[in-house]
């Protein structure tokens, strides 16, 4: 009897155990670097690699415990990656950290200077919720709204074309600065009427155009931070990323509290805030489009991550989730009302006086309302079994 008492006690911590949440990321679902230095060598290309293939490696690179720098390249280069579990969105609390590899320079150490720098590249996070159900990241994605997101030097709708480079040009290195031995290597051109080039250096030889992509020219879009580089020397030989305040991936080192990353920070295409109960999927692409001399272009490097509190439970959040599955993103409704439904339903909208405004069809998914015609003020919307509420701005 107590053998078999032992027994079943051992298979019920068993249980518990493997019911645990992994605190580390568990999957890599997309990976696409933009052109630089260290693409084709973190992770490693070898001939014949496909882009899953590229994708195990990285995988391999930053899943569970590993901690094994991947470079997304230039500006707008990005991976897809989720845990194994939704991460939750605490009220009041930052939700999830992702690792880098910033660091301070020795004369930037000071947590109580008003800006600090070092090795900061900072790269710009999205999240979404798997409103589908489908367990793949083909929903909406929203941005974490860091400090830089309302400021004017930020560019939002950013558009960016590298143009693969022709193995028979002729380079053009730098007479006054030998490091760079083909400052025209990888054209770019962006939808804000400007143009440069990814430089080549004599630090790293391997081709900076992702081998495994065969096309001749790629797109990124996105939001565009400012550059964060000073050259303090005068003549190029030391260059200062200064970190932004808050809300970037490898902006800071790991250990400083404004590393972790906070979900109640996302916004919409609009930049208007969306409440999210949980989030599947992260994405992180560099946000900085700059070139520093000898340190080559700026890239965002991943090493990890990890979910500050993997055993949450979600909840709804102000109480903007229905009986129904129907989970309402932005309570405060500028042009569109935003909702999710896990399955196919209609629902009424009613003003405050009871008047039906509209019966809406929402799909699997996430549903976009049109509000602009309506009139500022407080809205019902019904189900067969309940109500709940928006505001129009």
């Amino acid at each position: 009897m107590n053998k078999l008492f032992t027994l079943f006690i051992s298979l019920c911590v068993a249980t518990t155990l493997q019911a645990q949440n992994s605190p580390y990321i568990s999957k890599v679902y997309d990976f696409m670097p933009a052109p630089g230095q260290f693409v084709n060598d973190l992770p490693e290309y070898e001939f014949g690699d496909t882009k899953e293939d590229m994708i195990r490696k990285v995988e391999e690179c930053i899943t569970g415990e590993n901690k094994i720098l991947v470079s997304l390249g230039a500006y707008g280069g990005y991976i897809v990656f989720g845990f194994d579990h939704p991460v939750v969105n605490v009220k009041g609390q930052n939700d999830f950290l992702l690792l880098g590899n910033s660091f301070w320079s020795d004369k930037n150490t000071d947590p109580e200077a008003p800006q600090r720098g070092g090795s900061s590249e900072p790269g710009i996070v999205m999240v979404s919720y798997d409103a589908n159900g489908n367990g793949i990241p083909d929903d909406e994605w929203y941005e974490l709204a860091g400090s830089e997101y309302h400021k004017p030097e930020t560019i939002h709708n950013y558009e960016i074309t590298y143009y693969k480079p022709d193995p028979n040009k002729a380079p053009t290195p730098d007479k006054d600065y030998p490091v760079l031995n083909d400052t025209t290597y990888i054209e770019w051109t962006s939808n804000q009427g400007d143009y440069g080039y990814i430089s080549k250096n004599t630090y790293h030889k391997q081709s900076y155009w992702p081998e495994w992509y065969k096309e001749n020219t790629v797109t990124f879009k996105g939001s565009k931070l400012a550059n964060n580089f000073i050259d303090e020397s005068g003549d190029k030989s030391y260059y200062v990323q200064y970190a932004y305040d808050y809300g970037y991936a490898d902006n800071v080192p790991n250990e400083d509290e404004k590393a972790q990353l906070n979900i109640e920070w996302a916004v919409d295409k609009n930049g208007n805030p969306v409440h999210l109960k949980e989030v599947h999927f992260i994405k992180v692409y560099t946000g900085v489009n700059q070139y520093c001399g000898w340190l080559g272009e700026t890239s965002t490097e991943i090493m990890g991550g990890v979910d500050l509190h993997p055993d949450a439970e979600a909840t709804a959040i102000e109480n903007q989730e229905s009986s129904s599955g129907i989970h309402i993103l932005n309570s405060w409704v500028d042009q569109e009302l935003i909702l999710t439904s896990p399955v196919q339903q209609k629902i009424n909208i009613h003003n405050s006086l009871g008047s039906k405004w509209k019966t809406f069809s929402l799909l699997p998914g996430t549903n976009y309302v049109p509000c602009t015609n309506l009139v500022p003020g407080i809205y019902i919307i019904t189900t067969d079994n309940e109500s709940f509420k928006f505001i129009k701005k």
